[in-house]
């Protein structure tokens, strides 16, 4: 059955407030999907906070980036993201601000903020091989200790996915890609290990990698890999965990390798 862009929009509410109740606010993709021009108004509705807004104009943004609507280089600005967006500038604000301590961003005097590069080659290799060392620890851990209500959680956000990779055109391959950091920070969550969940997250791995290039054979390919992980983590199987998350992150490294070949030798 399809999920409707509501559906979509339904879950992440839900996935929002789950993670807000840790240090990490989980990143999740239908704000890119459920906001248009206009789609939010200046004043907040009732129950909506400073800070819950804040997060949904930070979703969104790193949504646009991820899908290179807004391009590595390009200049944006507060009045322009509020007048877009349909927000007061408070949120777009505080949504930047908690971007430029991530690396985000950069702040330019006067200027506004801008949106920094791509990745090095060698940003990228270092940040692998970090992944390699985390990331199937992780996922050894959820196996033994992810609740049914967490492992039900990768399993919905598989579905979703699945949805998604469907999908045509850069927001859509952007959607997927917070998706999928959404998925690697449930396996986080579950391991029980709030300093691996917090380094994994501060790489910003999949904001800095969907950036890239817009190849569907990556959410494909990758699709394959998350049914091998949480196959693995609901059979409490550990070694098979930490093994299908270790091929995952081998072959996700060679597929964006890959990207890297294609624009040396463009340039």
């Amino acid at each position: 059955m399809a999920v409707s862009m509501q559906q979509l929009c339904d879950r992440c509410q839900q996935a929002r407030e789950d993670a807000r109740r840790g240090p990490h606010v989980t990143m999740d993709d239908e704000a890119t999907l459920g906001w248009g021009h206009g789609a939010m108004t200046g004043a907040m509705p009732p129950g909506r906070s400073r800070g819950r807004l804040a997060d949904e104009v930070y979703d969104t943004l790193l949504g646009q980036l991820m899908s290179l609507r807004i391009e590595p280089g390009s200049r944006v600005t507060i009045d322009v993201l509020a007048r877009e967006l349909g927000v007061s500038q408070t949120p777009i604000r505080d949504a930047l601000n908690r971007m430029e301590a991530e690396g985000l961003v950069v702040r330019v005097p006067h200027a506004g903020y801008r949106i920094p590069p791509q990745i090095t080659r060698q940003r990228f290799e270092d940040m692998l091989e970090i992944r390699l060392l985390l990331e199937p620890a992780a996922a050894r851990r959820c196996a033994e200790r992810a609740s049914p209500e967490q492992v039900a959680g990768l399993r919905s956000m598989l579905e979703e996915m699945a949805e998604l990779e469907r999908g045509v055109g850069p927001m859509a391959y952007g959607a997927f890609g917070l998706r999928d950091a959404a998925f690697h920070d449930l396996i986080a969550l579950s391991a029980e290990n709030q300093v691996i969940r917090e380094a994994l997250a501060r790489l910003h791995t999949h904001v800095h990698l969907f950036r890239l290039h817009h190849d569907i054979q990556v959410t494909h390919l990758a699709m394959a890999e998350h049914e091998a992980i949480v196959a693995a983590v609901a059979a409490r199987d550990p070694d098979a965990a930490a093994y299908a998350m270790r091929r995952h992150i081998l072959r996700s490294g060679e597929r964006f390798r890959r990207l890297f070949d294609g624009m040396a030798v463009e340039a």
